[in-house]
């Protein structure tokens, strides 16, 4: 749980996990201005506090690490926002366990009325729809929301992707999926109940569209590594698995 400013929605968006789903809960605290990490550990989470603000990137960089070193096979991470529906934790991690998917997104698009409905902005929706559909040509994918908050992983796929050459600013999101793509993981999704409201976390118009513009250079970058044309460090391996692979050692 990348976290920032949660106190008043986490109890709610843990009530809704289901039982024995999850064996660890790591919260990072990204320099709250509230209490997140007293309610975090009250409740008995993994709590990680920054000293300072890290950004989004930056604050999945550290979940991502600390649940590698607790030695989790699957990966959920979902906002403590109260946003996204965390009943299906589950169901995510069951198509990686089954073999069917490597990386799982949950889905906030399933029409544009129940969208609507539900609270999202217009302009975010059809931001959305657009960044989507030019994602999916690019990276020859089928996703219903390449955007969400909802995502769950394979350990392998943690341990592959360079993430810490990731930005630590939101369009981390992005990169990342370009990087499931190229170092070639299945990826698909479920539908995800989402709620907006006062306390959910959003950015603003202005963050928007420097992430939407981010999200393009990202595309970007990722056909021009795939024409060879201009190699991108988001797209290499990192150094100690070129080692393990070449027959060195570690």
């Amino acid at each position: 749980m990348p976290a920032y400013n949660a106190a008043a929605t986490l109890k709610r968006t843990l009530d809704d996990f289901p039982p024995g789903v999850v064996d660890e809960t790591i919260l990072v605290d990204d320099c709250s201005r509230d209490n997140t990490a007293e309610v975090a550990r009250e409740l008995g989470l993994t709590v990680i506090v920054h000293d300072q603000n890290k950004g989004y990137g930056g604050n999945q960089k550290t979940c991502y690490r600390r649940a590698l070193e607790s030695g989790a096979e699957y990966v959920v991470m979902i906002h403590p926002d109260y946003q996204y529906d965390s009943r299906v934790i589950g169901l995510a991690v069951e198509t990686m366990k089954l073999g069917i998917l490597d990386v799982c997104i949950g889905s906030r698009i399933r029409t544009r009325r129940e969208t609507l409905q539900g609270g999202m902005p217009l302009y975010k929706y059809f931001a959305n729809r657009f960044l989507t559909t030019v994602e999916n040509s690019v990276l020859g994918q089928n996703l219903g929301d390449f955007h969400s908050g909802f995502r769950a992983y394979r350990r392998e796929v943690l341990e592959t992707i360079p993430f810490e050459r990731n930005s630590d600013d939101f369009v981390f999101d992005s990169q990342f999926l370009a990087q499931v793509v190229h170092f070639g993981f299945k990826m698909g999704d479920i539908p995800v109940p989402v709620r907006y409201f006062a306390e959910a976390s959003s950015i603003n118009f202005s963050r928007s569209m420097k992430y939407g513009l981010s999200t393009l250079g990202v595309l970007g970058s990722y056909l021009m590594h795939r024409w060879h044309l201009k190699k991108s460090p988001l797209f290499e391996v990192k150094e100690s698995r070129a080692v393990n692979e070449s027959g060195g050692d570690a």
